[in-house]
C-alpha cells in the first residue's frame, strides 16, 4: 500500500525577504596608542677592554686602557641626547698602607701617630658621562663603592691607638690625597662618552707605577638617575722577561737574593776603585 507525502503549506510570511545582518564595529587597530618601552625593561650592557693583558717590561711607562661597548635595546635617539649615562671604575687589587701623623715636638717634625689601613685599592679610577653625584644617587654610590670618597677605607684589627671619629675621617682623607697625588686614585668626570646611539667608550691611564696585578673593570648603565645594568670585565697586568724572574727569584729566595746583591755591589766597587779610581 501506498503511502502519500503531503508537504506542508506555506506561508506568505516565509516568503519574505530577512533583513541584512548588521554589521558589527570594527575597532580601528590604526588609532591605538603606541606604549612605549619602558627604560630598563630591555636594555643590556655589554662591554670589554682593548687588551686583557699587559706586559711589564724594563721598559713599561705606564699604558692606556680603551674600556668599550655597547647597549643592547637601546632607545637613546642619537649620542648627544643624554639619554643615558655610563660610569666605568677600574679598580686595582688591595693592599695594605701606612699614614703616619707628624707633629712639631720642641721644634722637630716627628712622626706621632700612625694608622694601618688595610684592603686599600692600589689604583682606582672612574670615568663618566657627567659627574657621578649627577648620574647615581648618593646610596648608589656608596653601596658600590663608586667614587673614591665611597670607598670603604677601615684601620686594621687591633690599633695600638683608639681613633676618634674626627682623626679617623682626618687619616682617611690622608689616604685619598697621597694615592691622588701619586696618581693612582683618578677621578675623570666627561671622560665617557657616548658615540653612536648604543655605542660608547672610555679611557683610563694605568701609571707607571701601579702594581702588578688584575685590574676589575665595571661598567655601569643609568637613565635619569635609575640603574639599569652593569657589566665586568677584568684585565691584567703581568711581569714579562728578565723582570719576571728576578722578581721570583727574590720572593721565593730572598737570603740568596740578598747574598747576591751583596756580591754584586761588593765587586762594582773593587772594581770601580781598581779600575777607574
Amino acid at each position: 500500500m501506498l503511502g502519500l507525502f503531503v508537504a506542508p503549506a506555506t506561508t506568505h510570511a516565509q516568503h519574505r525577504k530577512r533583513p541584512p545582518p548588521v554589521p558589527r564595529e570594527v575597532p580601528d587597530i590604526v588609532s591605538q596608542p603606541i606604549i612605549k618601552q619602558q627604560p630598563g625593561a630591555k636594555e643590556a650592557i655589554e662591554a670589554d677592554v682593548s687588551t686583557r693583558n699587559v706586559a711589564v717590561t724594563a721598559s713599561f711607562n705606564g699604558v692606556e686602557v680603551l674600556v668599550f661597548g655597547a647597549v643592547d635595546g637601546s632607545q637613546q635617539p642619537s649620542a648627544e641626547s643624554g639619554y643615558y649615562d655610563i660610569i666605568v671604575v677600574v679598580e686595582g687589587v688591595p693592599g695594605r698602607v701606612v699614614v703616619r701623623r707628624r707633629s712639631n715636638v720642641a721644634g722637630l717634625w716627628v712622626n706621632t701617630s700612625a694608622v694601618v689601613f688595610d684592603n686599600v685599592p692600589t689604583f682606582y679610577a672612574i670615568a663618566s658621562t657627567r659627574p657621578p653625584d649627577e648620574v647615581a644617587t648618593d646610596e648608589f654610590r656608596t653601596l658600590y663603592r663608586i667614587g673614591v670618597h665611597h670607598l670603604r677605607l677601615v684601620p686594621a684589627f687591633a690599633q695600638s691607638h683608639p681613633l676618634s671619629t674626627d682623626d679617623l675621617d682626618a687619616f682617611q682623607k690622608a689616604v685619598v690625597r697621597i694615592k691622588e697625588e701619586e696618581g693612582l686614585f683618578v677621578s675623570a668626570p666627561f671622560a665617557a662618552r657616548f658615540i653612536g646611539r648604543s655605542l660608547f667608550s672610555a679611557r683610563i691611564v694605568l701609571p707607571v707605577n701601579v702594581t702588578v696585578g688584575p685590574f676589575d673593570t665595571r661598567v655601569y648603565l643609568f637613565h635619569e638617575q635609575k640603574f639599569l645594568g652593569e657589566y665586568a670585565v677584568r684585565l691584567y697586568l703581568e711581569r714579562q722577561g728578565i723582570e719576571r724572574y728576578l722578581h721570583d727569584f727574590a720572593f721565593g729566595f730572598p737570603f740568596l737574593y740578598g747574598l747576591m746583591t751583596v756580591a754584586l755591589a761588593m765587586a762594582a766597587g773593587l772594581f770601580a776603585a781598581r779600575w777607574l779610581g
